[in-house]
């Protein structure tokens, strides 16, 4: 099993696809609130939290911020 590429309590960024880097300063910031396993394509898992949203998202769906 491969280790989880961030950490808990660590910011992280939504990857925003299609969108030009010029948009990066408004991406909201993300602190990583618990590591969850892989689903079944092997793929880690994260609940990240902003403010009271808190969401599951894929480990290529985050970067470090």
């Amino acid at each position: 099993m491969m280790p989880h590429k961030f950490k808990c309590q660590q910011t992280v960024l939504l990857n925003q696809f299609g969108f030009a880097d010029s948009r990066k300063s408004t991406a909201t910031v993300y602190e990583v609130v618990r590591l969850m396993p892989a689903d079944q394509s092997g793929e880690l898992f994260y609940r990240i939290k902003a403010g009271t949203t808190e969401r599951a998202v894929r480990e290529s769906e985050i970067r470090s911020a």
